[in-house]
C-alpha cells in the first residue's frame, strides 16, 4: 500500500518534470531546434493538425530551420500557420521547402524569456509539492484507518520528502541549463 503511494508520487513528479522540459523546448533560444515548431497547428482539410504530421522539420544550421511539406497543396497553409504563430518567424518558401531564419535575440527579449522560464519552473515546483501533499494525505488516511503504524507513516513521509527534494533539484537544474542557453550569444 505504502509502495503504491510512493510509486504513484514518483511517477507523477516525473510527468511534471517531463512537462516542464517540453515547455522549455518551446521557448525559443538563439539556436534553431525542430521542437520549436512542435506547438504549431495547421488547418488541414477542416481540422487542426500538428505541423510535424504534415512536414519534416530539421535544423539546417544553427540559425535556420528547414520545413519540407509532404503535400504540395498545403505549403500556403503551413506558411500561414508559422507566420500566425506567436514565435515571430517569417518563412521563405522555395518549392516544397521552407527555410525559416531565426533572428538573433535582443538582450531585452532574453530577459523576458528568462522571466517566462522561471515562471514555468516555479509552476513545476508547485506541482511537485502538490503531489507530495497528496501522497502525505493518502498516508494520513491509511494511518487514520489503522492500516499502517505511526512509524511507517513517519518513515514514508520522510522518503516522499526526499523524493520531492530530488525532483525540485532536477527542476532547478533544468531551469539553470535553460537560463544558460538563453544567455548565450
Amino acid at each position: 500500500m505504502i509502495n503504491e503511494i510512493k510509486n504513484d508520487a514518483k511517477e507523477r513528479m516525473q510527468k511534471s518534470l517531463d512537462s516542464l522540459k517540453s515547455q522549455m523546448n518551446k521557448i525559443r533560444t538563439g539556436r534553431a531546434h525542430p521542437s520549436l515548431l512542435d506547438g504549431i497547428q495547421v488547418e488541414y482539410y477542416g481540422s487542426a493538425t500538428p505541423l510535424k504530421q504534415l512536414a519534416n522539420v530539421v535544423a539546417e544550421d544553427a540559425r535556420t530551420l528547414a520545413v519540407t511539406v509532404f503535400d504540395r497543396t498545403m505549403i500556403q497553409a503551413v506558411e500561414k500557420a508559422i507566420i500566425s504563430s506567436d514565435l515571430g518567424l517569417n518563412p521563405a518558401t522555395s518549392g516544397t521547402t521552407m527555410r525559416i531564419p531565426l533572428p538573433p535575440l535582443t538582450e531585452e527579449r532574453r530577459k523576458d524569456l528568462i522571466k517566462v522560464v522561471r515562471g514555468e519552473a516555479e509552476g513545476a515546483r508547485v506541482a511537485v509539492r502538490n503531489i507530495r501533499r497528496d501522497a502525505n494525505a493518502d498516508l494520513k488516511a491509511l494511518l487514520k484507518d489503522k492500516e499502517i503504524t505511526e512509524d511507517d507513516d513517519r518513515r514514508s513521509q520522510e522518503e516522499i520528502q526526499k523524493l520531492t527534494d530530488s525532483y525540485v533539484k532536477l527542476v532547478d537544474e533544468t531551469l539553470a541549463a535553460k537560463e544558460k542557453e538563453l544567455m548565450e550569444i
